[in-house]
C-alpha cells in the first residue's frame, strides 16, 4: 500500500549500496567484441555518523554494426554518463537518507555513411537525454521496541527528451514530485503474536511537456495531480502465518476518486515449506507517446485515442520448498500469477496494418503467467539452476482475443555454476530456451506476397563466463548468445524508410550474434 497504486503486474525491487556499507572503492572497466567499453565505480567513506557514497558509470559503443546488411544499425550507439550520490547518516532518534543522481545519454542509430554509403537521404534515430532526481527521507524513531516511527519521504525529478526518428522530431519535459508522510507501529497481544498498523498520506504531481512535429497527430501536455492515504494491518503468527490486510484511496485531478485493495497470506507449515497468497487491484495513468516514442520511427499513421486509466484485478499463488536430498537441500519454487484487465491501453497493430493504433481495451485482456525453478548443489562447488515459464497473454486485437504479438510463449534456462575449493576460480554457463510467438498482421506487397510470416519460431541462447579472483581484483571473459541466433529480418521494407510500410518496431529476438567480452574488477580497501 505505501508503494502506491499501480501494483497491476508487480514491481522491480532495485537495491542500491548503501551509504553505510564498509568504506571502500570498487572499479569494473568492460570491453566487448561488438565495441562497447563499460566503466563502473562505487566509493563509500564514512564520516563521523554519517555516510557518503558515490556510484558512477560510463558506456560508450564506439562501432557501427550492421550483421544483416540491411543498411541500418543493429543497435544504436549510446553514449552514456551516469552518477548518483547517496548519503546516510542518524542523530539519536532522528534516521536520514539522501541523495541526488544525474544521467546524460545520447543514442544514434539508423542509417548513417558506415551503413548506408549510397544513400542521399539517410533515415536517422537520435535520442538526447537529460534526467536529475534527488530524493530525502527523515525518519523520527518513537518507540524502539515496538518499531513506533514516523518518517517523511520526498523524491523530485527532471527528465529531458529530444527525439528524432526520421523527420520527426518529438522533445518531452517531464516534471514530477511525490511526498510520503507515514506512520508505523506494531503491538503484542496476549498469545504473543505481533499486530502491526502502518497508515500515511501521499502526494503526486506529474506534468508533461510534450511537442511533435512532421506527424499525423498532435502531443498534448500532460499534468495529473493525485493525493491518497492508505491503511494496512499485519497479523503475524510466530513467524508461521503472516496476514496483511490494507486499502488505500486516491483521487486524481484527471479520473477522480478510486480505491485499491490488497490482502496477502504468507503461511510457512513448517521447515521445509512457505506458501504465499496474493490478491488486489491496480491503477495506472498511461502517456501514449512518452512511453512510446519509439513507435515514431515506423512508417504507418500512428493514431492515439483519448485513453482512459488502466484498471487490473491481480491474483497469485506460490510456493517454496526446502527438500533434502543426499545430505544436501533442492530448493524448488513454483508460482502463478493472473492479471486481469477491465480497461488498458493497447497498442494494436492488427486492426490495420497501415496503422499503428493506441486505443483502449474493447473486450477482455489477460495474462496468465506460471513459473517453476529450482537449484541444487550437485557436488563440492557445482552448483545447478533450472527453470520453465509459461506466458499465456491475451488481449483483444479487431474484435478478436488473440495471442499478445512479439511475446514468446514460454522461457527456459539451465545454469551451471562452479567455484574451486579456495574460490579462486569460477566458471558459469547459461542455456536459455525462447519459445516462439504470435506476429502482428500481415499487409500483402503489390505483388501478392506477405510481408512476414504469422509466427516466429523458437530459439536457444548460451552465454558462459570465467572468472579468476586473486586478492585485490578479479578478471574475467566470457560470451553471450554464443548459439550465435539472430532474427533475420529486424526492419520490414527497409529499402524504403519513408514509405508507409517501412516498419522497424517488430524485434522478437536478438540483432547481434555471439558476442565477447572481458573485463577487470579492482577492490580497494578504505580510503
Amino acid at each position: 500500500m505505501r508503494n502506491g497504486y499501480e501494483s497491476i503486474t508487480g514491481q522491480i525491487d532495485v537495491e542500491y549500496l548503501k551509504p553505510d556499507d564498509e568504506e571502500g572503492l570498487t572499479i569494473n572497466v568492460y570491453g566487448n567484441s561488438k565495441s562497447r567499453i563499460e566503466a563502473n565505480a562505487d566509493g563509500n567513506i564514512h564520516i563521523g555518523k554519517i555516510g557518503t557514497e558515490i556510484l558512477a558509470h560510463y558506456q560508450n559503443d564506439l562501432g557501427n554494426h550492421d550483421e544483416n546488411n540491411d543498411g541500418f544499425l543493429d543497435q544504436p550507439n549510446v553514449r552514456q554518463y551516469n552518477v548518483q550520490n547517496r548519503w546516510h547518516g542518524s542523530v539519536g532518534n532522528y534516521i536520514m537518507h539522501a541523495g541526488v543522481g544525474y544521467v546524460k545519454e545520447n543514442r544514434d542509430g539508423g542509417q548513417n555513411s558506415h551503413t548506408a554509403h549510397h544513400v542521399t537521404n539517410p533515415f536517422t534515430i537520435a535520442l538526447a537525454t537529460d534526467r536529475i532526481e534527488g530524493y530525502m527521507k527523515h525518519a523520527f524513531i518513537i518507540d524502539r521496541e515496538h518499531g513506533t516511527n514516523i518518517a517523511l519521504l520526498g523524491n523530485a525529478s527532471l527528465h529531458k527528451l529530444d527525439a528524432t526518428l526520421g523527420k520527426k522530431l518529438y522533445n518531452a519535459d517531464e516534471r514530477n514530485i511525490y511526498a510520503q508522510l507515514l506512520f508505523e507501529t506494531d503491538f503484542d497481544s496476549p498469545n504473543d503474536a505481533e499486530h502491526k498498523i502502518a497508515t500515511g498520506l501521499s502526494l503526486n504531481y506529474d506534468d508533461i511537456a510534450q511537442n511533435l512535429q512532421n506527424a499525423n497527430l498532435i502531443a498534448n501536455d500532460e499534468r495529473e495531480t493525485t493525493s491518497g492515504a492508505y491503511a494496512q494491518y499485519t497479523y503475524n503468527y510466530h513467524g508461521k502465518l503472516t496476514l496483511m490486510a490494507g486499502v488505500r484511496v486516491d483521487h486524481s485531478s484527471q479520473y477522480g476518486t478510486f480505491v485499491t485493495p490488497r490482502f496477502h497470506v504468507k503461511f510457512v507449515p513448517g521447515q521445509i515449506a512457505t506458501v504465499r497468497i496474493s490478491a488486489g487491484k491496480g491503477y495506472r495513468t498511461a502517456h501514449a507517446l512518452a512511453e512510446n516514442n519509439n513507435l515514431l520511427a515506423s512508417g504507418r499513421q500512428l493514431i492515439i485515442d483519448d485513453l482512459e486509466q488502466e484498471q487490473a484485478w491481480n491474483y497469485g499463488i506460490s510456493s517454496s520448498f526446502y527438500i533434502p536430498i543426499f545430505n544436501k537441500t533442492l530448493k524448488l519454487n513454483t508460482e502463478y500469477y493472473r492479471t486481469q484487465f477491465k480497461s488498458q491501453t493497447v497498442i494494436d497493430y492488427d486492426t490495420d496494418p497501415t496503422q499503428l493504433h493506441i486505443a483502449n481495451l474493447d473486450g477482455r485482456s489477460y495474462s496468465n503467467t506460471f513459473q517453476v525453478d529450482a537449484s541444487y548443489n550437485v557436488v563440492g562447488g557445482l552448483e545447478l539452476t533450472a527453470a520453465y515459464r509459461i506466458n499465456d497473454v491475451k488481449c483483444t486485437y479487431a474484435g478478436s482475443l488473440r495471442q499478445k504479438p512479439l511475446t514468446s510463449l514460454y522461457k527456459a534456462l539451465a545454469t551451471l555454476s562452479y567455484k574451486t575449493p579456495l574460490g579462486l576460480w569460477q566458471a558459469d554457463a547459461t542455456l536459455q530456451l525462447n519459445g516462439g510467438g504470435r506476429l502482428p498482421r500481415s499487409y500483402t506487397r503489390p505483388d501478392g506476397s506477405e510481408a512476414w510470416e504469422s509466427n516466429f519460431g523458437s530459439y536457444e541462447q548460451l552465454s558462459a563466463q570465467v572468472t579468476r579472483w586473486f586478492r585485490h581484483f578479479s578478471i574475467y571473459i566470457g560470451g553471450e548468445n554464443l548459439t550465435n541466433f539472430r532474427q533475420k529480418q529486424t526492419i520490414i521494407d527497409a529499402e524504403n524508410p519513408w514509405s508507409s510500410t517501412f516498419e522497424p518496431t517488430m524485434v522478437w529476438g536478438p540483432v547481434h550474434g555471439a558476442t565477447f567480452y572481458a573485463g577487470v574488477r579492482v577492490n580497494i580497501g578504505r580510503l
